[in-house]
């Protein structure tokens, strides 16, 4: 037997026992295909030796620390274009943990505690990450430009003392990068996922809530308004009991996520509750119980659900602390974060007054911060408002500024998602309705669970025809944020919008008519009409024509076409007015 130093790569395959159950043969010809034209040259590149390749994982030996790093970073780079063309749940990401120790060797296998710790780091790594111990980042902290996030001491598994770990960035500017992430973490709202506890006495399931777990925090830190702390810190406290706010003293959090699961027969439990650790209110929680049939379709729908909800929910709770906070100061010592509160607490009042009252506090406070990019986002929107509500005239003078509003927002934050969706708002006000779906689609590459955008694309999607697809992207938003009763109003009028389109008058009409019953909206009472009217049933189209000229009196075809997108298709268009037309709406 030999002893040496040795930095030591270990990398596994994130969910590899789901991607062999979707196609086995599939999966071990693309991991087998990446090992010969990605891992292999690169370890031959950076002078390492591959010293055994498991099924889902490979562990390397290089002389040098600096090289294993270089190695891993190249790695990940290359796996992520190798995934390029393939569909996110066929995608094949990588853990990397990288430590630099002593080792045993023998018959060319290694052994000892540097292997064990470059194993156990690799554990903590996120999906197409790459984790160091504090030996390996001393030895290429000034070597490599890199960045490293110090995630402090954490437990390993059969090592006695804590292992300080550090997460590597690629950020070429170190200190941009720190001076963004403190300033992130002071002005957004922080969250902790504990966590999950397997409640059903089988140690088979825990891998069931370890899993969920992450995901929920994958799904989280897709939210550009949250801060989220990473499963290397929230993963000490797992099997230990939990005090709350003492976890969010020491995690620096305002907000704690905990919950369980439990399987019974072939049912399987999923709780979770949202804490506001200040308050030690609930703001939040739900139960979630499934067929154990579809097991990971189960954790993607309840991590996205959840990752939705919160984000719902933390807005809301944090809103009201503005609110109350603005309405304590005196109103000449105002600064743009309270000028932007109080245009918060104005905004989701749709009047003219509210409007142009919300929409004046935030050009102060632009006057006051001009790169504040969360007031330019909030200009943007609520000009756009200003425009929906006939507050302003939907002229061209108005969607230029519209454009030039929401292009300002997205400039100064590229990294924000509702950038993107007030961006896509003004493509459509301008009936560029191609670009709009761009940019939505571009804002849900950031977060996929972001029904506000979901919701967005499904009304652009409509009158292009892509009738399917926007239904499709509705309920999802709806399914994503179930308790926001307004918006929901509105993607079920864009479903009824979209099967309008695809001729389908029956749906169309079940779904308008749901919306207009339950309160004023204009847009779906207008498909209402036209679609009973495409049935031919006249009595309930002159209701909804009645219901129509009661929201907007002096309402007329020739006026349709501001309240409902006008259609790609001429023929569409035509069919609208028509119907209208037949229905007994004014000319």
């Amino acid at each position: 037997m030999e002893r040496r130093l040795a930095a030591i790569m270990a990398a596994d395959v994130v969910g590899y026992s789901r991607l062999v159950e979707l196609d086995e043969a599939g999966t071990l010809a693309a991991l087998k295909e990446r090992h010969k034209d990605i891992v292999a040259p690169l370890v031959a590149k950076h002078h390492g030796r591959i010293v055994k390749v498991m099924g889902d994982g490979v562990l390397v030996e290089f002389a040098s620390a600096v090289n294993a790093v270089q190695c891993a970073v190249e790695l990940q780079k290359e796996m992520a274009k190798a995934n390029t063309d393939l569909a996110e749940d066929r995608r094949v990401h990588l853990r990397v943990g990288i430590n630099l120790g002593d080792v045993v060797v023998e018959d060319a296998d290694l052994y000892g505690d540097g292997v064990i710790i470059g194993v156990r780091l690799q554990a903590m790594a996120e999906p197409g990450g790459i984790c160091v111990s504090r030996a390996v980042h001393d030895q290429v902290e000034n070597k490599l430009s890199l960045v490293f996030e110090d995630l402090g001491p954490c437990e390993v598994k059969n090592i006695g003392k804590p292992v300080q770990v550090f997460r590597v960035r690629t950020d070429r500017n170190k200190s941009v990068r720190r001076l963004a992430e403190q300033e992130s973490k002071q002005t957004k709202p922080s969250i902790a996922v504990l966590p999950f506890a397997n409640m059903s006495g089988d140690p088979e399931q825990e891998y069931f809530s370890d899993g969920i777990t992450e995901d929920i925090i994958s799904a989280l830190s897709r939210i550009s308004a949250l801060w989220v702390i990473a499963r290397t810190s929230t993963f000490t406290y797992k099997g230990k009991p939990t005090d709350v706010k003492r976890v969010a003293k020491e995690l620096g959090v305002r907000y704690v996520m905990e919950g369980s699961v439990r399987r019974a027969g072939d049912r399987l439990r999923v709780t979770a509750q949202l804490i506001d650790a200040a308050t030690g209110h609930h703001l939040w929680a739900e139960r979630y119980d499934r067929s154990i049939a579809d097991l990971f379709d189960i954790q993607d729908e309840i991590a996205r659900s959840v990752a939705a909800s919160t984000e719902t929910r933390v807005y809301m709770a944090e809103l009201e602390a503005e609110r109350e906070a603005a309405k304590s100061r005196p109103s000449g010592d105002f600064k743009a974060r309270d000028l932007l509160a109080r245009a918060n607490e104005w905004h989701f009042d749709w009047s003219p007054e509210a409007l142009a009252e919300s929409f004046d506090l935030v050009e102060q406070a632009i006057r006051i911060d001009p790169s504040n990019p969360v007031a330019h986002r909030l200009r943007a929107t609520l000009f756009l408002r200003r425009i929906y509500s006939g507050e302003l005239p939907r002229d061209d003078a108005n969607v230029a500024r519209a454009l030039e509003f929401a292009r300002t927002a997205l400039r100064l934050a590229p990294g924000d998602e509702y950038a993107y969706w007030v961006m896509a708002g003004a493509y459509a006000e301008a009936g560029r309705l191609e670009d709009a779906v761009a940019e939505c689609e571009r804002g849900l590459e950031m977060n996929p669970n972001c029904a506000a955008i979901l919701q967005r694309l499904g009304a652009c999607l409509a009158p292009l025809g892509r009738t399917q697809e926007a239904i499709k992207a509705c309920r999802l938003a709806i399914q994503l944020d179930p308790r926001n009763s307004a918006n929901i109003l509105w993607r079920h009028s864009h479903i009824a919008v979209a099967h309008f389109v695809a001729a389908d008058y029956e749906a169309a009409l079940q779904e308008s008519r749901k919306v207009a019953r339950s309160r004023p909206h204009l847009q779906s009472a207008i498909i209402w009409a036209a679609s009973a009217a495409a049935l031919g049933r006249a009595d309930e189209a002159r209701t909804a024509v009645e219901d129509c000229l009661a929201q907007l009196p002096g309402l007329s075809i020739g006026r349709v076409p501001g309240i409902v997108t006008r259609f790609a298709r001429d023929e569409d268009h035509e069919r609208l007015v028509a119907f209208l037309r037949k229905a007994g709406l004014p000319e």
